[in-house]
């Protein structure tokens, strides 16, 4: 077997496979003998039909299977041995059908793309914008009062307020003011938030148990979809309605908040971890700057990658990366869908290739333990989604069955290399660090 390969240009190359008979014919007579010991034809005893019959009835499907297999191995084996860094698989030439019942020797030509060739200063020149969260006193009550009321406790107060849910019956009323008998009939709720104008919402305040309040239904309800679904009429009717409607109160609810005591702290943490209001604003607060941390390394990471990627500017393979994206895709997929998708494949291809070159250049290893930590981090987040906490045997168990399994070992491995990679930007590259509120921050 014969194996060359030749340079397009930088980052395109064929290889061409020859081969002869001395080649594949081995591996082609052992095939045709495990078929010949498991063949049962009619006229003859299992096992023992002739050889010629046998190559005839097989022997171009068993030459073309082992060809293949020959082919893959000497492949790979040839870019590995030559250390050849390829962009997805190789791909077989377009060129003229080989003919396996006629040809004994035979030819065949893989295109390639290969990797650029680069070189990348992680530096003080390189700048990168670094947005943290503000954890001020107003974030730390605005969340506050988001626990309070998750865990606060159902009232039936006497008079609404603007906190309030009043449930009520709706009846549509005619043009004399009356109850329009076969009009619109709902009993449904209604809340002080998504109330359309500042006068609803007005006369839905101070309101008791069996008052009624008179509302025309396009203050009440901002869309005809809304009009729809919360009165149950059809569309068109809700489109066109313009009629005043009557609210008779049946009920008033509202989530009293919890008190800022121990017997919150301790249902929130457990019986004496957190001792006073003091101690736990001060855990909120702890807690905030971590959830916050990690928005705030998504956020670096992201702008490291655009402005690495832009500021390189590597080069790829596209035709070649394009032909490939069809043949590899599970679905189907057009020429335009795959024109369509290809600047975000062909960018997310120019950040690996960034990143892996900072693990090779840096040495950067991740080793089985850390592994064994991620998983258990991730194994903890997943319950902590549940408000559970694992025992220390299950973080064991389970991290030890996700990193049995290559997919999910795979994601624990890359996780791990990013943040190391993103580490490393910190300690070497210079950050612009700008601390900004909530609101700011996730505004984009």
């Amino acid at each position: 077997m014969n194996i060359t390969k030749q340079d397009i240009d930088a980052l395109n190359a064929e290889i061409t496979i020859s081969m002869t008979p001395a080649d594949y014919e081995a591996k082609v007579n052992e095939g045709l003998k495990k078929v010949q010991r498991q063949a049962n034809m009619p006229g003859f005893r299992p096992g023992k039909v002739p050889a010629g019959l046998i190559k005839k009835q097989y022997g171009t499907q068993i030459m073309v299977d082992e060809i293949n297999k020959l082919l893959n191995d000497s492949i790979y084996k040839y870019i590995e041995e030559n250390k050849i860094d390829i962009l997805g698989n190789p791909l077989p030439k377009d060129q003229t059908s080989v003919d396996f019942t006629k040809q004994a020797d035979f030819e065949f030509v893989y295109q390639i793309g290969l990797s650029p060739d680069f070189k990348i200063n992680l530096d003080s020149s390189n700048v990168f914008n670094h947005k943290t969260v503000k954890v001020d006193d107003e974030l730390i009550e605005k969340y506050l009062k988001d626990i309070r009321r998750n865990y606060g406790k159902p009232a039936s107060p006497e008079v609404s307020t603007e906190k309030d849910v009043v449930f009520v019956d709706i009846n549509e009323l005619d043009e004399t003011g009356a109850i329009k008998a076969g009009g619109i009939f709902k009993s449904t709720s209604l809340s002080y938030e998504r109330i359309k104008s500042e006068k609803a919402k007005a006369q839905l305040l101070g309101l008791k148990r069996d008052d009624k309040v008179v509302i025309n239904i396009n203050d009440l309800y901002e869309t005809a979809v809304d009009k729809s679904v919360s009165l149950g009429i059809e569309k068109d009717l809700a489109e066109t309605s313009n009629c005043d409607l009557q609210l008779t109160v049946k009920n008033i609810s509202r989530m009293e908040e919890a008190e800022l005591n121990q017997e919150l702290f301790d249902k929130i943490y457990g019986a004496g971890v957190i001792e006073g209001e003091e101690a736990f604003r001060a855990k909120i607060r702890e807690e905030l700057s971590l959830m916050f941390s990690a928005d705030s390394d998504r956020f670096l990471r992201t702008e490291v990658e655009n402005k690495l990627v832009e500021k390189l500017n590597l080069q790829l393979p596209d035709n070649f990366l394009k032909r490939w994206l069809a043949y590899a895709n599970e679905k189907p997929a057009t020429p335009e869908e795959i024109e369509s998708d290809y600047p975000n494949y062909a960018k997310a291809m120019q950040w690996r290739l960034i990143e892996n070159k900072i693990i090779k250049d840096n040495s950067l290893q991740v080793n089985a333990e850390e592994a064994q930590e991620e998983a258990k981090t991730f194994v903890r987040s997943e319950y902590a989604r549940y408000g559970q906490t694992p025992t220390e045997e299950d973080l064991v168990k389970i991290s030890k069955d996700i990193l049995a399994r290559e997919k999910d070992a795979q994601k624990i491995f890359e996780n791990l290399y990013s943040k190391k990679v993103l580490a490393l930007i910190r300690e070497k590259c210079t950050l612009q660090t700008t601390e900004v509120s909530y609101d700011d921050f996730f505004k984009n």
